[in-house]
């Protein structure tokens, strides 16, 4: 077996999600299904850098799979590329070693969070941005975002559901900037790895804190309180995108 690593961009729209589940269409479900298809219906499993929830983005999800016979990787690529659908892209795909594990090689991830903030909103944003009527200092969230770096136990912005125990985690970049129009903001957060549905809860609770329902230095007195409730909302999902994985090594 020849194990290949690939790099695809989806819109999450339609999507329930990256991960296989028995009610609703993933992405998962759609590249097995392709790399059936291309391996004379013998099934193959892909694996993940990690799960992307319903309405989620990625510019730069990372799978690998094992297949049963070396490929040129531009074909591989094409072949993957051309068969899945409109809403899958393959950017790119490797030979990687045996021993490479999308998952649990991640070094670090990127996220990108949009936010339309101009009135009337665009609807042609509805699904690529999330939208916040209300208004915003963006200097008190420049004043908020650096208290988020570091190594930090984020309990507080970590959602029910979420199956991992330890809540430590290091967040190397937290960034926002603003379109040139003024229309829409985009969060940058970098770090070691992220918890449950983390990236819209520190988004919820930097876009409470632009509308002065925080104090701009709250941060750290929410992260100390190690309490979901002490943070703010959970933003939605479809202004989140998975831009980037990079690995050890």
């Amino acid at each position: 077996m020849v194990r290949y690593k690939a790099v695809i961009a989806y819109d999450g729209t339609n999507f329930h999600g990256f991960q296989k589940q028995p009610n609703g269409r993933t992405v998962q479900e759609e590249v097995e299904k392709t790399l059936q298809k291309m391996n004379n219906g013998e099934q193959i499993t892909i694996y993940g850098s990690g799960r992307t929830d319903a309405g989620v983005h990625a510019m730069g999800q990372v799978i690998h799979f094992d297949y049963p016979q070396e490929r040129p990787v531009e074909r591989m690529r094409f072949g993957l590329d051309t068969q899945t659908p409109e809403d899958v892209a393959v950017r790119s795909v490797e030979i990687v070693s045996e021993d490479f594990h999308a998952r649990y090689d991640v070094a670090e991830k990127t996220y990108h969070f949009k936010v339309q903030i101009e009135k009337p909103r665009s609807p042609f944003r509805r699904f690529y941005a999330s939208y916040y009527p209300y208004p915003l200092d963006l200097e008190k969230i420049q004043q908020a975002l650096p208290d988020l770096l570091g190594t930090h136990d984020f309990t507080s912005f970590c959602a029910t559901g979420g199956s991992i125990e330890d809540k430590v985690r290091t967040i190397y970049q937290a960034d926002m900037e603003v379109s040139s129009d003024g229309r829409e903001i985009t969060f940058i957060f970098r770090g070691n790895g992220f918890l449950y549905k983390m990236i819209r809860i520190l988004v919820g609770t930097l876009l409470k804190i632009g509308n002065g329902r925080l104090p701009a230095d709250s941060i750290p007195e929410i992260i100390a309180l190690k309490d979901r409730n002490a943070a703010g909302p959970t933003a939605h999902p479809e202004g989140l995108y998975l831009a980037e994985v990079k690995y050890k090594n």
